[in-house]
């Protein structure tokens, strides 16, 4: 009878000092002694942690550098074709750009038919400036015809097969174009030196050209339709023993920068090989 008495007792006052406890920690007055308590076991669970994560570390790096190398090769590949999407944007805003100006000056001169040609290639011999388009016989170019840009005159076809030509430039030391000043209306010779100036010989002594003065085709010859600008003039070199005067000619169109070019196909030109 004793036994269960005894523990009676005891469990009971085990329960009296557990809700003792309990109070003092809700009042506070075991926090002391809880702080001195955790400190260590906080110092050795973090302890534990950072072990762990270095151990995981070790063992999980080799297959996060190859994703991240994966991953990067991805990254570098997408970019490089972003990078080709604004470089063919960018091409594709700039011949817009050029095919509208074309458009625009065809309109302004409805008397000729037009056939636009891009530029495949350059001659790079000093002595022969000429240009490759990428239309031939077989969409109708016929050797002299005309090739202009909004600008002005570029030169004529001088050489025709299936599906290129070869165009002769007016800055060709071999080229020659009559022309006309526009003010004064005063004709001329425009023809390339082999520095790749353009002048025009032929001036009569009684015309007076002036500086800035627009150049045209003069239509004189058979070999271009008139009115094409050419240039304007630089200077004027005026000697009164000599039976003509000479200008410097700044041409209208830049010929280092030539993409998208109009042929002139309903002009019937002279042979190329006439005298010009």
């Amino acid at each position: 009878m004793r036994r269960p008495r005894n523990r009676v007792i005891l469990a009971g006052i085990l329960l009296m000092i557990a809700i003792g406890i309990l109070l003092l920690s809700v009042s506070g007055y075991l926090q002391p002694a809880e702080d001195l308590l955790l400190r260590p076991m906080v110092k050795v669970q973090s302890w534990i942690a950072i072990r762990y994560n270095a151990i995981r570390d070790v063992l999980t790096s080799p297959s996060d550098i190859s994703t991240l190398r994966q991953e990067n090769a991805i990254l570098e590949a997408e970019v490089a074709r972003l990078q080709q999407e604004i470089i063919s944007l960018q091409e594709q805003a700039t011949e817009a750009e050029i095919l509208s100006a074309l458009l625009n000056y065809a309109r302004s001169q409805p008397e000729n038919r037009y056939m636009a040609a891009n530029v495949i290639g350059q001659d790079v011999s000093p002595f022969l400036r000429s240009i490759w388009i990428g239309t031939g016989s077989e969409a109708g170019v016929v050797q002299g015809m005309p090739v202009v840009t909004e600008r002005g005159l570029v030169g004529r076809v001088a050489e025709v097969f299936a599906t290129i030509s070869r165009v002769q430039l007016i800055t060709d030391p071999e080229a020659a174009v009559n022309v006309e000043f526009q003010t004064s209306r005063a004709d001329g010779s425009l023809s390339a030196q082999l520095s790749g100036e353009l002048w025009v010989d032929l001036i009569s002594q009684d015309a007076d050209i002036n500086v800035n003065e627009l150049v045209l085709t003069s239509g004189l010859g058979g070999n271009f339709p008139a009115d094409i600008p050419v240039g304007s003039v630089l200077s004027v070199r005026k000697r009164d023993v000599d039976i003509f005067q000479q200008a410097v000619i700044e041409p209208s169109v830049n010929f280092a920068d030539l993409d998208i070019v109009l042929v002139i196909t309903n002009f019937q030109p002279l042979p190329i090989n006439q005298v010009q």
